[in-house]
């Protein structure tokens, strides 16, 4: 099964094109990075694959629901994404619970009492993330680390087919980091796991688990496919318009600009 197929999907804005005619599928057991430098389009990608922004042109199916022919926001429960931009929305004195439990609307704030069935579902996904610790804390109270544990707590309750991670380390220090990538690899082994798309800058938070990834230019896919035929010294001295040396060591990345 297809879990994204995008067709020749091109936007413009005005007189300029944020993205040029990317053609990208991503079938079931497989988990991607997006990479790519500022301003190369990864986000506007993500909003297009989420029905947020409309193609010029091109055809997008997510799930095998294709745009313009289901309703995008029943589709968007099957989708999880976790942004820096949802922390902004997040009411400060709202608990971790509270917080997990508006997944079901996907928004929030809290409108009604939770079945036992949603608050069930609501503490197997808090566990996956290890913070169950923090259940009657507010989202104020917590680190940075915390607050984006939460949120793909919160992203999971619906239990999506699809989870999409934006820059989800932005912000957190090494510790924080390291901590935050091992949350994921076990999130990756559970048999629910969804089918993962992780956006990055820095392919040293490339995990193993990771096993295709498209990389963006100027709105323009320069080259995707299998992992170990996309991240290398040329995709990415190509991506950076100046040379670098890709390394891996341990199914680990390492990018180094070259002087």
């Amino acid at each position: 099964m297809n879990v994204i197929e995008v067709e020749a999907v091109t936007l413009r804005r005005g007189e300029r094109t944020i993205l040029r005619d990317i053609d990208w599928t991503i079938q079931a057991g497989q988990h991607w990075a997006l990479l790519g430098a500022n301003g190369s389009g990864k986000t506007t990608l993500l909003k297009v694959l989420c029905g947020y922004e409309w193609p010029t042109s091109g055809e997008v199916a997510v799930l095998q629901k294709r745009h313009g022919e289901t309703d995008l926001r029943r589709l968007r429960r099957s989708i999880g994404w976790v942004s820096n931009v949802l922390e902004t929305q997040v009411p400060p004195q709202d608990s971790v619970l509270d917080i997990v439990a508006s997944g079901f609307d996907s928004s929030f704030g809290l409108y009604e009492e939770l079945s036992e069935a949603q608050l069930r579902l609501c503490r197997e996904s808090i566990d996956l993330l290890s913070i169950a610790s923090l259940e009657s804390q507010t989202f104020a109270t917590l680190s940075q680390g915390e607050r984006k544990r939460t949120l793909i707590a919160r992203s999971l309750v619906n239990q999506p087919a699809l989870l999409v991670l934006d820059e989800s380390c932005a912000g957190l220090d090494p510790a924080s980091r390291s901590a935050f990538l091992k949350d994921l690899d076990d999130l990756v082994r559970s048999p629910e796991s969804p089918t993962l798309v992780f956006v990055t800058h820095h392919i040293e938070e490339i995990r193993p688990w990771v096993t295709h990834a498209l990389v963006l230019k100027n709105g323009r896919a320069i080259a995707k496919g299998a992992i170990e035929s996309v991240v290398t010294s040329e995709v990415f001295s190509e991506a950076y318009a100046r040379e670098c040396t890709v390394t891996r060591d341990r199914g680990l990345y390492l990018l180094t600009l070259n002087s």
